[in-house]
């Protein structure tokens, strides 16, 4: 089993002619995914042959759905045309959006996001590592080869940090991980995937990697005071950001002991979630809950 992401799932890929979307897909096809074709208006009735795959190149989503079937879109165009792009998708009813793009205006973000949830389309991201469900379908750009299939479910703001729980808990393996990203406006919460993990029967544990700033890791220990009953494992990044310094992420922003890294574990750790204090000793935490030796 798995989250948002299968082994029958239909990918195109919107902006796949670009440099990042022709490396990215020949990485998911090599993965295994379905990449059944990508999305440029310019270069419409062409293909792209990546290794021993054909890749079909259609006009517009819709064209692309009518064709393929098409349940998934990862999107690589650049943040002035993101807002479209994923309007787009959602217009032409497609399932699961992936937005990898990073610097979308907040307001095209806040915009598309809503916009597609009342499409019904759920969005990941945008600036984000997408998600991958190992052995099954990879859609993004997380590395395919640093884990296996497994019974942890993973849900990270963290692109990095995604990479390197996926690579130090390989030896247990992963359901799906999905990286939501790091800005103020995020399609897919913690809460979302929660929920998710929560209801499938293959996870048996969840990782939750959060970092400073905002709310979001609060409000996800109140949903799992109230909602989950899986072990849940987490990790801050940011114990150690100076206090009054603006940090990377466009969704890091702390505010007085509101959004700290402390305040966000002492919130969780309330609700029985154990949270490592670097990524090591979360993978330990992990291997603990699950009675595995180190």
């Amino acid at each position: 089993m798995a989250i948002y992401l299968t082994k029958e799932s239909k990918v195109l890929v919107q902006g796949m002619t670009g440099g990042e979307g022709m490396k990215h897909t020949r990485r998911m096809l090599a993965a295994g995914t379905n990449v059944v074709g990508g999305v440029n208006p310019r270069k419409a009735g062409r293909t792209v042959d990546f290794d021993d795959r054909t890749v079909p190149v259609f006009g517009s989503v819709v064209d692309g759905i009518r064709a393929t079937g098409a349940d998934v879109t990862v999107v690589f165009v650049p943040p002035a045309f993101a807002k479209a792009a994923v309007a787009e998708a959602a217009d032409a009813g497609i399932g699961l959006a992936v937005v990898i793009t990073e610097g979308i205006p907040v307001h095209d973000s806040v915009a598309f996001t809503t916009y597609a949830k009342a499409k019904g389309t759920r969005i990941v991201g945008p600036n984000c590592p997408g998600l991958i469900t190992p052995g099954q379908s990879n859609a993004g750009i997380i590395p395919a080869d640093i884990t296996k299939p497994g019974r942890i479910g993973l849900v990270s703001k963290s692109g990095t940090l995604t990479y390197q729980l996926m690579y130090e808990l390989r030896d247990i393996g992963f359901s799906t991980c999905v990286g939501i990203g790091g800005d103020p406006v995020v399609g897919t919460t913690h809460i979302d995937c929660l929920a998710a993990f929560q209801d499938d029967p293959d996870t048996e544990l969840i990782v939750l990697i959060g970092e400073i700033g905002g709310d979001a890791e609060e409000r996800a220990a109140a949903y799992i005071r109230d909602h989950v009953t899986k072990p849940v494992v987490g990790y801050i990044a940011g114990f150690t950001a100076p206090e009054g310094r603006t940090m990377g992420h466009a969704g890091a922003i702390v505010s007085g002991s509101s959004g700290t890294a402390a305040a966000k574990k002492q919130a969780l750790e309330a609700v029985g979630v154990r949270v490592g204090r670097t990524p090591t000793e979360t993978a330990r935490l992990v291997l603990d809950r699950l009675g595995v030796d180190a």
